[in-house]
């Protein structure tokens, strides 16, 4: 422990340097004698040592969602007596607790349990068990301070919403899914009939319309397949209040979709495009859920004025005819760039727009509502350049669920590819 000195002890030492000197100037031994007591207390004091503590940190499960509590244990052992101790754990931003100081008084050889009640408040990868100690003597003269690191390894997985239905891909890959392919072949769901050829199995035969139509003819049908689905996370930039940023909605919306997407059997991968590129190439299975959500937790804004173009993507992150979903604030030129460049090469490109609206405040004079609405207008002209290219662009406030924007895209996905054949 570090040891400081308190205001007391100056004060004390003021007062019996007072003293002294005032004996010796006026020859007045009794003057000394009134502040012996002081300078008797700072002969004692002067010499003690700082208080052994030790101190273990455990927490109940090293996994929650984002939202819940969880409990941090504190073990508490005093070698030495300490008189006056006060025991802060230290919190990480994103984590919270109500009561996370505790004032003790521990006997030579005594062990104190304790409990802290911890909020994980957003999502992301934690150390906890920063221990801040201070202590001081049983008079107030000298304060000791320490901060012993513990630190567990906590994650907080982000909170999303159960999806019904998705957003569907144009394109599937030859591989068994849940998705059904518009091309014909073996499978379920009922497609075209089409005259009986050499080679065609006979459990294909469709009887009833061979029976109207006085000739063999056989049934086709649309196979089950899957797909590939790329999140792309734009983190350059982000908006932030209280309440929480941009960049957390993404996270959430591309948990929920990952999850969803896995589910169907799809494989799936994740782009984060900002500051500093990361990616993970396309799997299934649950091991690529792991995967995902542990990419999810490290996804962070990082600053930087480095101009990307689409082609540091490696070509393996993004597989032809995938189903690209951009989780975007559409805030940079770098981000707003390259999504016209992944349509542009030809893939099937999906916005889903956090809207930073809701992230500024409102104006407060004549000026600012007009900034504001001509900020608004460009944002809109923006969407009508992607719409036009048949992207479809779905603005997602806030306060809104995530299921009905999904339902928005699959309409204008219907839409833009109408007019963009037109």
């Amino acid at each position: 422990m570090t040891r400081a000195v308190s205001p007391k002890l100056v004060a004390y030492a003021t007062l019996a340097a007072a003293g002294l000197l005032a004996a010796i100037a006026a020859r007045r031994p009794e003057l000394a004698a009134i502040t012996l007591p002081f300078t008797l207390l700072l002969v004692t004091v002067v010499h003690e040592r700082a208080p052994a503590v030790d101190v273990a940190v455990a927490i109940d499960r090293p996994r929650v969602i984002e939202g819940e509590r969880l409990r941090v244990h504190l073990t508490v052992d005093a070698r030495e007596r300490v008189d006056q101790l006060e025991l802060t754990l230290r919190l990480p931003p994103g984590l919270a607790a109500d009561e996370p100081t505790f004032a003790l008084a521990l006997r030579a050889g005594e062990r104190r349990e304790l409990d802290v009640e911890v909020r994980c408040e957003r999502w992301g990868v934690y150390g906890v068990g920063d221990v801040g100690l201070r202590a001081s003597d049983r008079f107030g003269l000298f304060t000791y301070r320490q901060v012993i690191a513990r630190r567990a390894a906590l994650r907080v997985y982000p909170r999303h919403e159960t999806l019904r239905r998705l957003v569907a891909p144009t394109e599937t890959q030859p591989y068994a899914g849940n998705l059904v392919a518009r091309r014909a072949g073996t499978g379920i769901e009922f497609a075209d009939i089409r005259t009986f050829q050499t080679g065609d199995q006979l459990r294909a035969i469709n009887w009833r319309a061979s029976a109207r139509r006085g000739s063999l003819v056989v049934s086709e049908r649309h196979p089950e397949q899957n797909s590939d689905v790329i999140l792309f996370l734009d983190t350059f930039a982000e908006l932030r209040d209280r309440a929480g940023s941009s960049l957390d909605l993404a996270v959430r919306a591309a948990s929920a979709l990952a999850t969803r997407y896995l589910s169907d059997k799809n494989r799936v991968g994740v782009v984060g495009f900002g500051g500093i590129l990361r990616w993970l190439q396309p799997g299934g299975g649950l091991r690529q859920q792991y995967q995902i959500v542990e990419a999810l937790l490290q996804t962070d804004i990082v600053f930087s004025y480095a101009w990307k173009e689409a082609s540091v993507i490696p070509r393996r992150t993004l597989p032809p005819n995938s189903l690209v979903i951009a989780l975007t604030p559409l805030l940079d030129a770098r981000g707003i760039q390259v999504l016209f460049d992944l349509r542009a090469r030809g893939y099937d490109l999906a916005i889903l727009e956090i809207s930073p609206a809701v992230f500024v405040a409102p104006p407060r004079t004549d000026a600012q509502a007009v900034a504001r609405r001509l900020w608004l207008l460009e944002r809109e002209l923006l969407r009508l350049r992607y719409r036009r290219l048949g992207v479809p662009v779905a603005e997602w406030r806030r306060s809104a669920p995530l299921q009905p924007i999904l339902e928005e895209v699959t309409r204008s996905r219907r839409f833009g590819a109408i007019a963009h054949v037109s």
